[in-house]
């Protein structure tokens, strides 16, 4: 079984923190810039930005694809935003990202923090039957790319 426990990348964006937050903030937008999440759409309730507001995911990697349904935990306008989604097998993941103001624009920093561990049956989901041995580097690169775009 892989280790998933933290990981965080950071990268200078030449924007305001508020600009940049609200992209981030907009789960809506985030098919336009993550590698793995292809679509999302706000739920029932509070709609946008606001602790509380849950939003519907779906990832995919190659062939396989997953629905989550995420919570907001923080919004911060220009400073944070925070969510965190927990499923049957895979546990409790929450994603961070962290506005900065620096040098004219903004540094950001994407992280996850596993809450409640990933099953073992969780795993052979994720790593699409085995094809990925290697989901904390996948993860990463992830981010990268998402934080690029």
């Amino acid at each position: 079984m892989q280790k998933l426990d933290r990981d965080e990348v950071s990268i200078h964006i030449g924007a305001p923190p508020e600009s940049v937050y609200a992209i981030v903030a907009d789960v809506t937008r985030t098919p336009e810039y993550s590698p793995e999440v292809v679509e999302c759409r706000w739920l029932d309730g509070p709609a946008g930005p606001v602790p509380g507001a849950r939003f519907r995911a779906r990832n995919a990697v190659g062939r396989i694809s997953w629905h989550n349904t995420p919570m907001v935990t923080v919004a911060g306008p220009g400073r944070e935003f925070a969510f965190a989604r927990t499923e049957p097998l895979c546990g409790t993941l929450q994603w961070r990202y962290r506005f900065e103001p620096e040098n004219g624009g903004t540094r950001v920093t994407e992280s996850y923090l596993v809450l409640r561990p990933i099953t073992r049956l969780g795993w052979i989901i994720v790593s699409g039957f085995g094809k990925d041995r290697h989901r904390a580097r996948t993860m990463r690169a992830g981010m990268e790319q998402s934080l690029q775009r």
